[in-house]
């Protein structure tokens, strides 16, 4: 077997260096041609518009013109060639061919191409994508109420989206991320039916809590699709014995409300006291225990009972009738506080009286020691009215303090 000399390898790396080369320059002089039309890939919802934009750097007076994935002429410079009212002209220039296409169907979807009828002939292709939009999701499985403990089974379906929508949930405001999801194509091999599973168990809480379905979707320009339904819970009675406001005094009038916290409501209320029958003039009126005179042999624990029909419950309540002249905790804490305060004040009041009228004092005696000087030492009245207007200059100061 020959082997090719030397000089004859180095000559065949030369010539495919300069092919390379050649093909690098060709590539960069098409990019360069400002005879070639440039466009972009557009993505547009269903019933959406889109628009088709070719333009070119130069002009050489040569014609612009779109075509459909089918290869139909649209429009040739600024003259329709198809009759598709949908498709209008955006705008036409030496140096750009503009359409729209309104109404977007899934069918428009392809390559469109623009041409410019030079020597040779220059294209360039856009791509649109279409998407399918998806419908407003439906929750079903929650049309009847269940019981506290179970488990309820919810399914949110939505169609027509394309690529598959994604499917979200939540419980109030608390998304829940433990569901099945599953996206399956449409008969027409384009678009999808999308659902998601959720199973939950309920409790109490969850009573007309609402749960929704949300679809997400790049189509939905302004957010997602969204339904909600809210859960019904059925469970217990839960029971509250609240007294009538004040204190229950002696032959005064009284009553205790059984507030109940239920679905549904009990419809059976029934009052009793612990350990005896109920006192004569204590009347049960539904989820109300009137008295009509306290009296000291009321005392005692009332108990409340209801039932709903899920279940029973019941709450207790002691009552201790208080004297006729007993003050309410409420307004001996009232007063308490009133007079805390009424006693600061007064304090204050008393501090600054004495600081005043120590002030008054010292001031008061300033003067008049100072009108006196030098009227001590004087040998009678008129040398002494004479130094204290002011003939000081022979006299000793005299310095008076107080404490």
């Amino acid at each position: 077997m020959a082997f090719p000399s030397a000089p004859s390898t180095r000559w065949s790396v030369s010539l495919l260096t300069v092919l390379f080369t050649a093909a690098v320059h060709s590539n960069i002089a098409y990019d360069e041609d400002p005879l070639q039309p440039v466009t972009s890939d557009e993505t547009v919802p269903v019933g959406g518009t889109v628009t088709l934009t070719c333009r070119v750097a130069e002009s050489d007076n040569s014609s612009l013109q779109w075509s459909n994935t089918a290869q139909q002429t649209l429009y040739f410079g600024g003259k329709r060639a198809l009759r598709d009212n949908r498709i209008q002209l955006y705008r036409s220039l030496p140096t750009e061919l503009s359409i729209t296409i309104a109404d977007v169907q899934l069918s428009d979807e392809g390559e469109y191409t623009c041409s410019i009828f030079t020597m040779p002939v220059r294209t360039a292709r856009a791509t649109v994508t279409v998407l399918g939009v998806p419908s407003k999701p439906q929750i079903s499985g929650s049309e009847d109420a269940v019981m506290e403990g179970e488990t309820v089974t919810l399914t949110c379906t939505s169609t027509g989206s394309k690529p598959p929508a994604k499917i979200q949930w939540y419980k109030g405001a608390e998304e829940l991320t433990d569901h099945l999801y599953m996206a399956e194509p449409l008969p027409d091999g384009l678009t999808y039916n999308v659902s998601s599973t959720l199973s939950l168990t309920v409790s109490s809480n969850d009573d007309n809590v609402p749960i929704t379905c949300a679809v997400n979707h790049p189509s939905l320009a302004l957010g997602d699709k969204r339904s909600e339904q809210a859960l019904r819970v059925l469970y217990s009675p839960i029971i509250q014995i609240q007294p009538e406001k004040g204190l229950p005094r002696e032959g005064g009038k009284f009553s205790l409300q059984c507030l109940t916290n239920g679905n549904p409501e009990p419809a059976n209320y029934i009052w009793e006291r612990r350990d005896g029958d109920l006192p004569l003039l204590a009347k049960p009126d539904g989820a109300v225990l009137y008295f009509s005179m306290l009296n000291k042999s009321d005392n005692g624990v009332y108990v409340c009972h209801a039932d709903n029909g899920i279940g029973k419950s019941s709450g207790e309540y002691t009552l201790q009738v208080q004297d006729p002249t007993a003050m309410s905790t409420s307004s001996g804490v009232d007063h308490a506080v009133i007079g805390g305060v009424v006693a600061v004040i007064v304090f204050i009041l008393l501090c600054l009286l004495i600081v005043f009228g120590r002030y008054l004092i010292r001031h008061k005696g300033t003067y008049l020691t100072h009108e006196a000087k030098g009227s001590d030492d004087a040998p009678d009245a008129d040398t002494a009215i004479i130094n204290a207007e002011g003939g000081h200059s022979g006299a000793d100061d005299k310095k008076e303090y107080f404490i």
